[in-house]
């Protein structure tokens, strides 16, 4: 099969590899239909994530077809379209039990962890994968949501969900500044209202992005170059400062703004994937009884955001802003990676209707 490959920092390749073949009993052989790059993936190209190693098969996000089982599978047949969940659960582990799926401490890969595709087991950038755990792993899919619209449930609406919405504990009424509105932020933008947010603020450097936060459910939008960009937030609260922040860029200064945003006893967020150290001022921050949450995301909503997209009450498909087929994959990668200035959300990587199916 042909899928794409890590050769170390800077370097992919579209190349021939062998197809993926059942190793366990709980595994399923999935037939990747539609696929996506995330924000690691391009951390992960810049050598950020040093235990992937070249030669592996990058991504974790996905849509397919299920074209082979293994002997202990029964939630998902052949044939099924399915979701692939960007984190594996094997179900019974004490993590599995008490809902912390991102720290599986199933047999796949490092002990202890659940984002396995793409970092310690080959991914879903690929014409075929292989599902651990495909019981607890994948999700069936019903025929009116499409494979665009689903492959947002693999990673980013989970993700800004669980850990921007539901770690901050957004409540009804309240003000919520989300700063960063690339696709992880607009997540969090989208799903705010399911907690009874009242005011959305998108807050990012990018005029263009914060007009596409607009249509998912941002009600004010700042630019946070601008002078005054923080007076301009706070005048939209009480004026003692938001309810909950959530960064979801990665920055020191995206979680400086953060913390300077949130009012005593608020939520500071942090969505966004760090790759250097972060200054944590306590002997301010102490008095201000602030609480600040982060984490991998544990997939464990993705039933229930499903069931929403499905009754469009969700905008996923909003988030598709180019498609390429499986040939064009370094195309993809390049818009991605220039999504300042190609204006991608996220691009959507497709199998070419009438290839071949079989793996």
């Amino acid at each position: 099969m042909k899928a794409l490959v890590y050769g170390g920092p800077g370097i992919i390749g579209w190349q021939d590899v062998p197809a993926p073949v059942i190793l366990r009993p709980g595994d399923a052989i999935v037939r990747v239909d539609t696929t996506t790059i995330c924000g690691t993936d391009l951390h992960i190209l810049k050598g950020d994530v040093p235990a992937v190693q070249p030669g592996r098969i990058l991504g974790h996000e996905g849509v397919g077809t299920v074209t082979e089982l293994g002997s202990a599978v029964s939630n998902v047949k052949v044939g099924d379209r399915v979701i692939i969940s960007c984190i594996k659960s094997c179900g019974h582990c004490t993590n599995c039990r008490t809902g912390l799926y991102s720290h599986c401490l199933g047999e796949e890969g490092r002990p202890g962890i659940g984002w396995i595709f793409g970092h310690l087991i080959d991914g879903t950038q690929a014409e075929f994968v292989r599902v651990p755990y495909a019981d607890n792993s994948l999700h069936a899919l019903p025929a009116n949501v499409s494979d665009e619209q689903a492959v947002m449930l693999s990673d980013i609406l989970p993700t800004g969900f669980e850990i921007g919405v539901q770690a901050g504990h957004v409540a009804p009424g309240d003000v919520v500044a989300v700063i960063g509105a690339g696709p992880v932020g607009l997540a969090a933008i989208s799903t705010a209202s399911l907690y009874g947010a009242a005011t959305i603020v998108a807050i990012d450097l990018d005029e263009g992005r914060l007009n596409q936060a607009m249509d998912f459910g941002a009600t004010n939008v700042v630019v946070s170059g601008a002078p005054g960009w923080k007076d301009d937030v706070i005048a939209l609260t009480d004026g003692a400062g938001v309810d909950v922040a959530i960064e979801a860029v990665g920055t020191p200064q995206t979680f400086t703004m953060a913390v300077d945003l949130v009012r005593p006893g608020g939520h500071v967020a942090n969505v966004g994937v760090h790759g250097q150290a972060v200054s944590l001022d306590l002997a301010q921050l102490w008095i201000q009884n602030i609480t600040i949450s982060m984490g991998l995301v544990n997939a464990s909503t993705t039933p229930m955001l499903l069931r929403l997209v499905a009754q469009g009450k969700i905008p996923a498909g909003k988030f598709a802003t180019h498609h390429f087929d499986f040939d064009h994959f370094l195309d993809a990668y390049d818009t991605f990676s220039r999504a300042a200035e190609t204006k991608a959300l996220k691009v959507i990587i497709s199998r070419t209707p009438g290839a071949d199916s079989t793996n």
